[in-house]
């Protein structure tokens, strides 16, 4: 079953337009701090704690417009429930590259997806510099706030003002020019801790052989365990699964050439080329690597491109996949403008589930969901473990490409599918779950997103009821602004004001 909150949008040919979707990327350059009045709706009671996003607040820099949204300058926003009511708040992250570029009003780096300095190829050349942007995802964990990107060390910031404190080295395990990945997985109780939970996550360093790092942090933020593994071949990965007992990797079938970043000519984003001849590469490493039997396994699988998975759970030794899919990956090309995609000329991501046996070393996959799809959410508790829900930001109609403009909840089980959609003039963002106090199912609880409303040139806040969409949006809290489309965050119960 499909619910749709706006059933007559369903009528038109598209369900948005480009202008529309257009104004989600302008810069957002001023910093508020306020408590929200303007609301539709009523918050629930039990919604206690603090929402934070990060995603590119700056698509230009004093008018200068950079190449691709990646590149654009991490903006923290912070949206905290307590008693009924929610506090906004929203700050940049001062890093080296924003403090030197505010300052001087113009692009001073290059930025890894385009965004190159004036002067042509001679005033790039050799700089091999990216600029550091802290603008992928945001974690609370261990009483600290983290900035995260995957090309640099984290940011840790205030969780009340804000304020960038500086770099999180994690008592001298990360080194300065260090790595710390962007999308972590956060274990609810980790089998070698006695239950606890731990955040584990990884670094790479691409190259013609990878290495793989991977740490766990417990509680506390502390590094109990850490270990490394080489990989033959290039590795674009940004986002990774676990079991109890494994971490899986997805290698895409891309090459990278390095000349054109090194002599001026392509941002190294632009230097990547997808290959659909070449398989896609499943890598299973064991979280227990000094036990009998558990050497590193790679697989393979037909060619495609992977940004997120769903969650991944096994049984025995079969482990299911489940992940947001591309045909191909739409290249990065110089000159273009980013603004003016044509979405009915690219392939959508679409679910799929990978079904993979470690004894005889074989891959089945088959299709979840065939409409468009992206920025996937489980029940925390269930991360690692066979889940029943998933909730994506989806496109309004089933058959086309399109950005997102809905929140789609897939029913594993049962096969049932629930629909809101903001069509004709919202679009939305990774939607989060949070689970309801004392919840007794595993959909019991709320999803909060990021809807970008054109007709007014603000974002919403939305509460929607996690076990019936139909109901349609519990609140809509208006801000005062809008907020550029961000990427990754995260919910904790604890309160900031």
């Amino acid at each position: 079953m499909q619910v749709f909150q706006n059933p007559q949008s369903e009528v038109l040919s598209k369900s948005y337009t480009l202008e529309d979707w257009q104004g989600g990327y302008e810069s957002l350059k001023e910093e508020f701090d306020y408590w929200i009045d303007d609301i539709e709706g009523e918050i629930p009671p039990q919604l206690q704690g603090t929402l934070f996003r990060n995603g590119p607040g700056l698509l230009d820099i004093n008018g200068q417009k950079i190449h691709h949204p990646f590149d654009g300058d991490g903006m923290i926003s912070r949206i905290t429930f307590t008693n009924g009511r929610a506090h906004f708040r929203n700050r940049f992250v001062r890093t080296e590259g924003y403090l030197a570029e505010q300052k001087a009003g113009k692009i001073l780096y290059r930025g890894v997806f385009g965004t190159q300095k004036s002067g042509g190829w001679l005033a790039n050349i050799c700089d091999l510099k990216n600029k550091e942007i802290a603008n992928t995802n945001v974690i609370y964990w261990g009483n600290k706030l983290l900035a995260l990107w995957e090309a640099s060390e984290p940011y840790i910031l205030d969780p009340y003002t804000l304020e960038t404190l500086g770099k999180e080295y994690f008592d001298g395990v990360l080194s300065k020019g260090n790595t710390f990945g962007a999308h972590p997985r956060f274990d609810p109780s980790c089998m070698q801790d006695d239950g606890a939970p731990c955040l584990v996550n990884f670094a790479i360093r691409p190259g013609p052989s990878t290495t793989i790092k991977i740490f766990e942090l417990n509680p506390a933020a502390k590094v109990i365990r850490e270990h490394t593994h080489q990989v033959s071949g290039f590795c674009f990965i940004h986002d990774f699964v676990i079991t109890p007992h494994h971490y899986i990797f997805f290698q895409n079938p891309v090459v990278f050439n390095p000349l054109p970043f090194v002599l001026g000519l392509r941002a190294a984003g632009e230097c990547i080329k997808f290959q659909p001849e070449q398989k896609t590469k499943i890598i299973v490493i064991p979280r227990f690597p000094r036990q009998e039997n558990s050497e590193l396994k790679i697989l393979e699988t037909q060619s495609g491109f992977v940004f997120h998975h769903v969650n991944a759970f096994s049984r025995g030794d079969e482990i299911f996949i489940d992940s947001i899919c591309y045909d191909t990956l739409a290249e990065v090309k110089p000159n273009s403008d980013f603004r003016q995609v044509d979405f009915a000329a690219l392939s959508p991501g679409q679910i799929w589930r990978f079904h993979v046996n470690l004894q005889d070393g074989k891959v089945q996959r088959h299709l979840i969901e065939s409409r468009c799809c992206e920025f996937p959410s489980i029940h925390p508790d269930y991360v690692g473990r066979e889940h029943r829900y998933v909730y994506l930001g989806a496109s309004h109609a089933a058959n086309l490409n399109a950005p997102l403009q809905a929140i789609l909840k897939i029913d594993l089980k049962s096969g049932e599918r629930q629909l809101w959609s903001a069509a004709p003039r919202g679009f939305v963002g990774e939607p989060i779950f949070v689970p309801r106090p004392d919840a007794q199912t595993e959909d019991d609880g709320w999803l909060l997103a990021l809807v970008y409303d054109a007709a007014y040139h603000r974002s919403d806040v939305v509460i929607l009821d996690a076990r019936d969409l139909k109901k349609g949006a519990l609140a809509k809290l208006h801000l005062k602004h809008h907020i550029p489309y961000g990427l990754h965050g995260n919910f904790t119960s604890q309160i900031f004001t």
